[in-house]
C-alpha cells in the first residue's frame, strides 16, 4: 500500500501562516503566536491572518488567507469553529500543502460537527491539501525547536532526543513528553485529534524515514484505517525502528471511553495485540512503561539471547532485583573469569562477586571503585543490560555515586539503568536524568521493561500482514457442512470422504461404499452446532446402526430446530482415532482484516482460552510460531511418553487455510474448523467439522 504524503512541510516548513493570530495572550491564537515567535527557532517566513486587526504584537496581519502574497507550505488554523471551513477553502485555493486545525468543536460534539468533518475530508480528497486535526494541540519538532502549538508547556519540554511520538490524545502525549524530567529525549510529537485526514499511521510512516528518529512511541485509542496502520508499521519494521505502543480500550470500560473520546474504531483487543506482535510492535500497559521501554531501546538495540547484570550496594535491593528479574523470566548473565578477577581485585573480600554484584557500602566510602568495577561488568561479553538498584537518597554521597555511574556509562557498550526506588528525588536523581540514563521508578517496572527489551531481540519478522479483507460487515450466507468441506478439500486439506444421503436406504448404501465405520451428521446450513442438539452419531459399524442414526439425527433436528432447512444427512468415513483436536479459524476483523486463530480443542479453548492469533498471510513457518505460543504446545510435542503429533501436517493445513482466504479475502467471511484432528507424526491432519460463511456476493456454488 502507498499513498503516504511527504510531511516535511509540517515538521520543518519554510513558510507558515497563522490564521487567527491574537493579541490575547491566553487565547489559542495568542499562545500559538508566542510559541512560534518567542520560543521556537523558526527561520522561515511567517504570515499572520486576523480579520479585524492590521497588526498583532507589531507584526502585520492580512484580513484573509486569500490576501496572502504567496502560498505558505503550512497553515495553522486557530479561528473559532464557525470560520474554519472558510479558512480551509482559501488555503486550498492558494495552494497550501498542509493545514493544522487546532480548533475544537467538530466530530467530538455530535452529528453537526461530524457533518463539517465530512466537508473537511472531501476538501482534502479533492484538492490534495492534507489536514491535521481538528481538535489537536498542534505539532512539535523538538530537535529543530519548532512548536506550531498552543500548548503553554512547549517552552518547558524541549529536551531533544531520538524518540518520536504519535498519539491520539493530547494529555497523554504531553505526559510522555514530560518524561524529559528523568532524561528521556524526544525528536517529534504529533497528537492527531479527530483524524479527519492524517492519522497516527501517517506520522509513524514519516518517523520510519526520519533520520533523527530511532524509536517510535504511540498511544492509540482506535485505528480508523487498519491497512494504512499496518503499512506504516511495516515501514518502521523495514527501517529497523522499534515501535512501542499503548493501546487504550482493552477492557469494556476502556473501549467505551476511547470511542467517546476519538470516535475511532477500537477493534478487538486480542486481534490488536496479535497484530502488534506480528509486526514487531512492543505493546505496553501504561504510559510510564512506554517511556521505560522506548528509552531503553533508544539507548541500545537488543540482540538474541540477551542477558542482564544487577549491580548495587544494597544486598537487600540486589536480592529483590534478582527476584523481580527471575519472575519476569529474564536470565542473569554468567561473568567471564576476567570480569570476576577485576571485581575481586577492586572490591572487599566480603562483597558478592557473582551476579547480582553486591559491592556493599564500600562504594559509599570509596566511590572511586564504582567506575572500574561497573565498567568491567558492563563490558562483560555476556551482559546486554545492567540494572542499578538505588533504594535511597544519601544526598551528596548519592550524587557522587551517580556521577561515577554516569562516568561508567561512558565506558560501557550497553545501557546502565538506574532504578530509583526512593520517594525522595534529589541531586543524584537529577544527575542521572541529565546524563540521559532515564531512571526507572521501581524494580517491578524495570524488570518489565527489560523483559520487553529482550523480547524485541527475540522477534522474528515473518510475512507482514496488509489488512486483507478489512471493512464493514455485510450480508452473508453459511454453507452446508458438505459444501464447506468440499471447498477445503479443493484447497488441499484432508477431509474424510462423504456424501449427502436423502433417505435411510441411501445412507446405508453410501456407508457400504465408503466402508465402515462411518459417521452420520444432520445436513443443514441452518444448524451450525450439530452435536449440541444430538445431530451427530459417530463410530457406526453396521447398516442397521446407520439406518437408525439417519432417523435419529433428522428427529433431533426437527425437535430442536423446527424451522431449519434439512438437506438430509452427511455420511462420512470415520477419521483415524487418537491424536489431538485443534480449533482453527479465520475470521474478519473490520479494522485489521482477516485473522487466523488456533488453539487446542476442548477445555483449552473454551475454559482456558489458550489460543494464538495472526493476521493473514500465515505460511507454514508462521503457523509453527503460532503453535509454540500455546500453553498446551507440549501436548502436541508428546507429553509423558505420548507420540508427538504431526506438526508438519498441521502447519501445512494452517497455511492451506490461509492461502484459501488470501485468494478471495473479500468473499470469505469466516472459516471455522472444529475440530481439526492431528495424528501422530506421519499420520496427517483431518478436517472433522467445519462452518464456512461467505459474503453473499461471493456465495455462489463451491467445490
Amino acid at each position: 500500500m502507498s499513498g503516504f504524503s511527504d510531511l516535511a512541510p509540517l515538521f520543518d516548513p519554510r513558510s507558515v501562516v497563522l490564521v487567527g493570530a491574537s493579541e490575547r495572550a491566553a487565547s489559542v491564537g495568542g499562545r500559538t503566536l508566542a510559541n512560534i515567535v518567542d520560543h521556537s527557532d523558526f527561520r522561515g517566513t511567517l504570515h499572520l491572518v486576523n480579520a479585524t486587526r492590521p497588526e498583532v504584537r507589531g507584526l502585520a496581519c492580512h484580513r484573509r488567507v486569500a490576501d496572502l502574497p504567496s502560498a505558505p507550505e503550512l497553515a495553522v488554523i486557530a479561528v473559532p469553529a464557525a470560520g474554519v471551513m472558510e479558512a480551509l477553502r482559501e488555503c486550498a485555493a492558494i495552494g497550501v500543502k498542509i493545514c493544522v486545525i487546532l480548533t475544537s468543536g467538530f466530530g467530538e460534539t455530535g452529528e453537526e460537527g461530524r457533518a463539517v468533518e465530512t466537508e473537511m475530508k472531501a476538501l482534502a480528497q479533492s484538492t490534495g491539501m492534507r489536514l491535521y486535526g481538528p481538535n489537536c494541540p498542534g505539532v512539535t519538532n523538538i530537535n529543530k525547536r519548532l512548536g506550531f502549538t498552543f500548548s503553554p508547556a512547549f517552552k518547558d519540554d524541549l529536551r531533544p532526543g531520538p524518540i518520536g511520538l504519535a498519539t491520539q490524545g493530547g494529555g497523554l502525549g504531553r505526559n510522555l513528553m514530560q518524561a524529559m524530567e528523568r532524561g528521556a529525549g524526544f525528536a517529534l510529537w504529533c497528537s492527531t485529534g479527530n483524524e479527519v485526514d492524517l492519522q497516527v499511521a501517517d506520522f509513524i510512516h514519516y518517523m520510519a524515514g526520519a533520520p533523527d528518529v530511532q524509536v517510535i512511541g504511540t498511544i492509540l485509542e482506535g485505528i480508523k484505517d487498519g491497512p494504512r496502520f499496518l503499512a506504516a508499521a511495516r515501514a518502521a519494521a523495514e527501517a529497523g525502528k522499534p515501535v512501542v505502543a499503548l493501546k487504550v480500550g482493552r477492557s469494556e470500560y476502556g473501549m467505551k471511553a476511547a470511542a467517546s473520546h476519538t470516535a475511532s474504531l477500537t477493534g478487538s483487543a486480542e486481534v490488536n495485540s496479535a497484530a502488534f506482535r506480528q509486526m514487531g510492535i512492543i505493546e505496553v500497559d501504561d504510559v510510564d512503561e512506554l517511556v521505560d521501554v522506548a528509552s531503553l531501546l533508544a539507548r541500545g538495540r537488543p540482540q538474541r539471547g540477551a542477558r542482564i547484570a544487577v549491580f548495587g550496594s544494597s544486598g537487600g535491593a540486589c536480592a529483590l532485583a534478582a527476584d523481580m528479574v527471575g519472575q519476569a523470566g529474564i536470565v542473569l548473565a554468567g561473568f567471564a573469569p576476567e570480569t570476576t578477577a577485576t571485581l575481586a581485585e577492586k572490591l572487599p573480600s566480603f562483597a558478592a562477586l557473582g551476579n547480582p554484584v553486591d559491592t556493599t557500602t564500600v562504594t559509599l566510602t570509596n566511590p572511586s571503585v564504582i567506575e572500574e568495577t561497573l565498567a568491567a561488568v558492563a563490558n562483560d561479553p555476556a551482559v546486554s543490560l545492567v540494572m542499578l538498584p538505588m533504594p535511597l537518597d544519601y544526598g551528596p554521597v548519592s550524587l557522587t555515586v551517580a556521577e561515577r555511574m554516569a562516568a561508567a556509562q561512558r565506558l560501557s557498550p550497553v545501557p546502565l539503568v538506574p532504578v530509583w526506588m526512593s520517594e525522595r528525588t534529589g541531586a543524584a536523581y537529577r544527575h542521572f536524568a541529565e546524563a540521559e540514563m532515564v531512571p526507572i521508578r521501581s524494580l517491578r517496572n524495570a524488570a518489565k521493561a527489560f523483559r520487553r527489551f529482550i523480547d524485541r531481540g527475540e522477534w522474528e519478522p515473518g510475512a507482514m500482514p496488509r489488512g486483507m479483507g478489512a471493512g464493514p460487515p455485510g450480508p452473508t450466507r453459511t454453507l452446508s457442512e458438505a459444501e464447506g468441506k468440499a471447498m477445503l478439500r479443493s484447497s488441499g486439506l484432508v477431509v474424510p470422504e462423504g456424501r449427502i444421503a436423502r433417505s435411510d436406504t441411501e445412507a446405508v448404501e453410501i456407508a457400504a461404499e465408503l466402508g465402515f465405520p462411518v459417521a452420520v451428521k444432520i445436513a443443514s446450513a441452518d444448524i451450525l452446532h450439530k452435536s449440541d442438539i444430538g445431530g451427530v452419531v459417530l463410530g457406526l459399524r453396521t447398516a442397521e446402526a446407520v439406518r437408525a442414526a439417519f432417523e435419529a439425527v433428522r428427529e433431533a433436528a426437527r425437535r430442536h430446530e423446527p424451522a431449519a432447512r434439512i438437506d438430509g444427512a452427511l455420511v462420512e468415513r470415520m477419521a483415524p482415532s487418537g491424536g489431538q483436536e485443534i480449533l482453527l479459524s479465520v475470521s474478519r476483523d473490520p479494522v485489521l482484516g482477516q485473522v487466523m486463530t488456533c488453539g487446542l480443542g476442548g477445555i483449552h479453548v473454551e475454559l482456558l482460552r489458550d489460543v494464538s492469533r495472526r493476521l493473514l498471510p500465515v505460511d507454514a513457518a508462521e503457523a509453527g510460531r503460532m503453535l509454540r505460543e500455546l500453553r498446551g504446545f507440549p501436548l502436541l510435542q508428546g507429553l509423558r511418553g505420548a507420540a508427538p503429533c504431526d506438526l508438519e501436517a498441521l502447519c501445512a493445513a494452517m497455511a492451506a487455510v490461509s492461502a484459501l482466504v488470501e485468494a478471495r479475502p473479500e468473499g470469505i467471511e469466516e472459516i471455522e474448523i472444529n475440530p481439526l484432528r492431528v495424528g501422530a507424526a506421519g499420520e496427517g491432519a483431518w478436517v472433522l467439522d467445519t462452518v464456512v460463511t461467505l459474503r453473499e456476493k461471493d456465495a455462489g456454488p463451491c467445490g
